[in-house]
């Protein structure tokens, strides 16, 4: 398994509050996540910071080579880490209220588990077909779901931004969590809104369907995509490929 990931400001935003990491257990299962932090006058990247860096550090420290437990180790951590940014937005004050999205894979040989609180997401491409692996859990989708709203006025909506699950706000983290089985050729990719607001899925889908670039090409393309389209908001892009053969299961 191959990967990349680029980060960028974008160009509207004084800082970036996105935070991603790579991390690998004792037993070599990898472990990829992205944070999306909001809130507070520091509070945006202090919190995705601390997702990310203390939950893939704990991973680090693991020996896990199975799905199930995995799933309740990941569960149980983004708990904690839940309880971890609550206490620390309530200790400082420029720190209040802060936040963040996180969205997740842990890769295996066979299959993978992927994760994500907020609207931060995953997307599957497989034999040139972009599928998204989570659900926004964002005010706007749930008007979609409901009928209320078309997708395309979504994409535009004043509200877009008001997310209904995040890691700290409130007082549990609830996770969406499902596994899949993986193929030779799949690409995973990570990304914070601040790509899918200013790219299509369409587009997207092209460019991880150019073979004639390297995984940090696509990543950086994307990137330049969604700033080129006005990059109203920070801009992460991680992209995992799986080289190798799946045995069968």
């Amino acid at each position: 398994m191959k990967f990349a990931y680029r980060t960028n400001v974008g160009q509207r935003r004084p800082k970036n509050e996105d935070y991603v990491g790579i991390y690998q257990n004792a037993a070599g299962v990898r472990f990829a996540i992205v944070a999306d932090g909001m809130g507070g006058h520091l509070g945006g990247d202090v919190a995705s910071a601390m997702a990310v860096l203390h939950i893939g550090h704990d991973f680090e420290h693991t020996n896990f080579e199975k799905v199930e437990p995995i799933i309740s180790w990941l569960v149980t951590e983004l708990q904690k880490e839940n309880q971890h940014i609550l206490k620390k937005s309530k200790q400082y004050p420029d720190l209040s209220g802060m936040g963040t999205t996180f969205v997740a894979v842990i890769y295996f040989q066979n299959e993978f588990i992927i994760a994500n609180i907020g609207d931060s997401r995953a997307y599957l491409m497989r034999q040139q077909v972009l599928t998204q692996l989570t659900e926004d859990h964002s005010l706007v989708n749930e008007l979609v779901k409901q009928g209320a709203l078309s997708p395309e006025d979504a994409r535009h909506h004043p509200q877009k931004n008001v997310i209904t699950r995040t890691l700290g706000v409130s007082a549990e983290a609830n996770a969406d969590v499902t596994v899949r089985r993986s193929q030779y050729g799949d690409y995973i990719l990570l990304c914070t809104d601040g790509l899918t607001n200013m790219v299509s899925d369409t587009e997207i889908a092209t460019i991880l369907n150019n073979q004639q670039l390297s995984l940090a090409g696509k990543c950086e393309h994307l990137i330049q995509m969604a700033n080129t389209a006005g990059g109203l908001d920070n801009i992460t892009a991680l992209l995992l490929y799986e080289d190798r053969e799946v045995a069968a299961k």
